[in-house]
């Protein structure tokens, strides 16, 4: 049957949801001889996986160990052990640490999903035992678009700040090696800007980049994947409920019921159905009923209209338990005028000579933390501040907008301000020639903010935050800036003009959701699985609880629980 085909209504397997989880899970069931259908609401394939980065944190992966890696099971489960803090059932932790290895051989065996370690990106808590300074982060190698021919249409477009240039495809290994300003790096972005305006073939058809790079080339290899193995994926077939038989109390789940067009169908699953449909970040009113306050969709990284949370209300109403619904995988955010959603800022508060403060002027936390735990301290704050902190700024001098980016600015040698949108200045960035101007314009308190970057520059002299620490471990470092000494990540905040950023408490997806058992089978609250029902990725509640791991612990468990379940329902269990 050909991906146009719609005329069959019954399946072995059908899949909610085509983010980089559902479609591993597809390729994966496909495999072992099971007929497949993934289902996608939007009319565009591949999720938030699609303007993700595309990394994947896998210990004690094949990778590493090619290149004279060590980690081990044992090394990794400590890890997680302390990461996780007991809140997460062992025995999720165990599978995922026993198959994620296995799905990332797998998929390079026998799928068109090719990775390579970034063995330079460090485990997010490095202050915890089992923690490795890199290693177990994979990025995903470049991907030919021209492969997949018209389905190129179909895809959902990569963030423009996962771009260089907004354009040019690149790997995270390249972006590390420019933000970084390690040797050879504008040799790097010449030659990538090189090879995109050279490819005059391409450059004939459209703007966009031949390359996929990052979660844009996973999804790609994945879609191929699919196609090689003709199997069908529905675009704007949005998931209204499942068909149950039995009723809610051990009731067996047999299909779905999806709206095409205004158009309801009922579709058969013979063996099961697996959610990979996202969160609920951009359901305002569930975000209300579990996420702590402020909060907005609108701060989502994700794109708006998906990701509405109708497979957590269906799993809810067939009896299933759920976990972890007050957490979001969090991200600051920064709102750019008629784009169609916020960039998150994951890297650029690093970089040296940039801080974020509060409504009082005060630094709250380590810039360069986790962006997990970077908006996590924003919600402290904001309860301890009396509400000072959401929005929150960041604020930086002359000399750091010339050289380095911030959200949707590029460095200043690259992009000066005659350059920026008009529409910007007071919306996206502000700029004066003090401080206290600065700090008038946002609603910051002058004193504070003085006293603040007098402290900061004094830390950046002698290389030591005796506030926060930053730059004291390896995962803040590798982002900074290696020629600046003592610290990479801290510098002078001393040249006018000065600018300031707000900074939202946005995410890039819910974290909490069904709760699933070691096979990713939905589990009611005595533990008992839901006939037919399996969970994956941000549908259901993280096997890594409040914590974030390292880079790639989103996307990691959703395929290496995709992998799992098809394999479990391919065993009839």
């Amino acid at each position: 049957m050909s991906a146009q085909d719609q005329s069959q209504t019954a399946f072995d397997v059908i899949v909610v949801g085509s983010g980089a989880g559902a479609m591993t899970a597809a390729v994966t069931a496909a495999d072992q001889g099971l007929s497949v259908l993934v289902v996608e609401k939007s009319d565009k394939f591949g999720g938030t996986s699609a303007i993700s980065g595309g990394g994947i944190w896998i210990p004690n992966n094949h990778y590493f160990k090619r290149i004279g890696g060590r980690d081990s099971h044992d090394q990794a489960l400590t890890y997680l052990r302390a990461a996780t803090a007991g809140r997460v059932d062992e025995r999720r932790l165990l599978a995922y640490l026993e198959h994620a290895p296995k799905m990332i051989h797998y998929l390079e065996k026998k799928s068109r999903v090719r990775y390579a370690v970034a063995h330079k990106y460090p485990d997010y808590y490095q202050h915890l035992p089992g923690a490795l300074p890199g290693g177990r982060s994979l990025d995903p190698e470049l991907f030919d678009t021209s492969l997949l021919g018209d389905e190129l249409n179909n895809l959902r477009s990569p963030s423009p700040s996962t771009l260089l240039m907004g354009r040019i495809a690149w790997t995270a290994r390249d972006a590390h090696k420019a933000m970084a300003r390690e040797r050879g790096w504008r040799f790097k972005i010449m030659g990538l800007m090189l090879r995109y305006q050279l490819d005059l073939r391409w450059r004939r058809k459209t703007r966009m980049d031949r390359r996929a790079g990052l979660g844009s080339a996973l999804v790609c290899a994945l879609r191929r994947s699919l196609m090689d193995r003709k199997v069908p994926l529905w675009l704007k077939t949005d998931f209204q409920e499942l068909v149950l038989e039995g009723g809610r109390e051990g009731g067996k789940v047999s299909g779905i019921v999806v709206d095409q067009g205004g158009v309801r169908r009922t579709l058969t699953a013979r063996k099961a159905v697996i959610f990979g449909a996202g969160g609920f970040e951009q359901n305002q009113q569930l975000r209300e009923k579990y996420l702590p306050g402020p909060t907005r969709a609108g701060w989502s990284a994700t794109p708006p209209g998906c990701n509405t949370g109708a497979a957590l209300l269906a799993g809810q109403a067939a009896g299933a338990a759920t976990d972890l619904l007050e957490w979001c995988w969090w991200a600051p955010t920064i709102a750019v005028p008629k784009e169609e959603k916020p960039r998150g800022v994951f890297a650029e508060r690093a970089f040296p000579g940039a801080i974020v403060v509060n409504g009082l002027g005060r630094r709250f936390v380590n810039e360069a933390a986790p962006y997990l735990e970077f908006v996590d301290s924003m919600y402290k704050d904001n309860a301890a501040t009396g509400g000072r902190s959401i929005p929150a700024w960041v604020i930086f001098d002359a000399h750091f907008r010339f050289n380095y980016a911030m959200g949707p600015l590029m460095p200043g040698q690259v992009m000066p301000d005659s350059r920026l949108r008009k529409e910007w200045l007071g919306s996206v960035y502000w700029k004066a020639d003090s401080l206290a101007g600065l700090a008038e314009q946002i609603g910051v308190d002058a004193a504070g903010l003085a006293a603040t970057v007098d402290s900061m520059n004094d830390y950046a002299r002698t290389g030591i935050d005796a506030d926060f620490a930053r730059g004291g471990n390896a995962f803040d470092r590798y982002y900074g800036d290696v020629n600046v000494k003592p610290n990479p990540c801290l510098a002078p905040i001393a040249k006018g003009p000065f600018y300031a950023m707000r900074l939202d408490a946005g995410d890039i997806g819910t974290k909490g959701g069904l709760l699933t058992n070691a096979d990713a089978q939905v589990i009611r609250a005595d533990g008992s699985p839901i006939p037919g029902l399996y969970a994956i990725g941000n549908t259901s509640a993280s096997v890594m609880g409040t914590a974030y791991p390292g880079a790639g612990g989103t996307l990691g468990p959703a395929m290496t629980f995709g992998y799992i379940a098809a394999h479990h329902i391919a065993r009839g269990a």
